[in-house]
């Protein structure tokens, strides 16, 4: 990065640069400073849920960063209220998908195939998953009336796609799948390319967000995209982003068996499945490229010109959010 930074430094007039916690943030700090030193306008970006904590620990560091660059975005709502004590005009700019390359299907009637996708590692606690769907063998018929013909627990699979992170989090989810004898109902597929993402969501109808921190989601968004039924932990910006009930249903992180059970509402409550994949697909078609790409424009050309854009932009209603 820093290489990069000085390398084509002719070729461009202004950066932008995410920040994440950890070792990451110091790359941040490296990057920045030879900006600085090069005369060179940046915008930072900031990711990751475990950030405020970072920045509680680090708060000097986290001040000095901020306050350094020309405008800082966040695509979180809950890291623009939890860092604003270091800086107090932080701007929220969504993520942005690419519709268009998200079929969407609406989910009315869902059978128990289950998805997640996210890299294996702890913050993302995949073995959440795994027990969820312990509990659900344990609902026997998922609560279907024994008349009802919709798909019994015969048919409950949970596919997970993600590449190892390398921290153990791999081990201990075989470990789990094989003590639980869970390997006829779970499916570990391992990476998967960013343009197959569509495809590997579409492969069921429920996605399960196990995670233990988050700062946007863009998983989550995808699955709403296809229209996927939506469970997921409560954690970080998730319930700023997702209305319970409405296009999603939330529960505490590591609570197995509340997720277990909104699964089971989701294929038991008449029109609760419709709803929540009809909602879900309008809320992503917020967050597509139309509309988010302006509104960095605004931003960088304001960077570019050598002052601060972040005073005419606290308003949200300036970048029609």
């Amino acid at each position: 990065m820093l290489t990069t930074v000085w390398r084509r430094r002719r070729e461009y007039a202004v950066a932008q640069v995410d920040v994440y916690s950890g070792p990451s943030f110091i790359w941040a700090e490296s990057v920045c400073w030879l900006l600085g030193r090069l005369g060179k306008p940046f915008v930072l970006t900031l990711h990751g849920g475990n950030l405020p904590a970072f920045a509680k620990h680090w708060p000097g560091r986290v001040r000095r960063l901020l306050n350094f660059a020309s405008v800082v975005t966040t695509p979180s709502r809950y890291l623009q209220q939890a860092l604003r004590l270091y800086r107090d005009d932080l701007l929220f700019l969504p993520n942005a998908i690419d519709l268009a390359s998200y079929p969407f299907r609406l989910r009315s009637n869902p059978k128990p195939k289950l998805v997640w996708l996210r890299a294996l590692h702890g913050i993302y606690n995949p073995c959440m998953a795994v027990r969820t769907v312990v509990h659900l063998l344990e609902m026997g018929n998922l609560g279907y009336p024994t008349s009802d013909l919709r798909p019994p627990t015969s048919d409950l699979h949970l596919t997970m796609f993600g590449p190892d992170k390398g921290d153990g989090t791999l081990q201990r989810l075989k470990a789990e799948i094989q003590k639980l004898k869970l390997g006829e109902r779970v499916r570990l597929e391992g990476p998967v390319a960013k343009p197959d993402v569509p495809k590997a969501l579409n492969s069921g109808d429920i996605f399960l967000n196990t995670t233990n921190h988050e700062s946007f989601g863009v998983s989550v968004m995808e699955a709403a995209a296809c229209g996927l039924c939506i469970v997921s932990t409560n954690v970080g910006e998730l319930p700023f982003l997702w209305q319970d009930g409405s296009d999603a249903l939330l529960v505490n992180p590591d609570d197995s068996a509340a997720m277990a059970a909104a699964v089971r509402r989701i294929l038991t409550d008449p029109g609760l499945a419709a709803r929540l994949s009809h909602n879900a697909r309008a809320k992503a078609e917020q967050y597509d490229w139309s509309v988010i790409l302006p509104q960095w424009e605004q931003i960088l050309i304001k960077a570019n010109r050598g002052r601060s854009a972040a005073g005419d932009f606290t308003d949200p209603a300036a970048l029609n959010l």
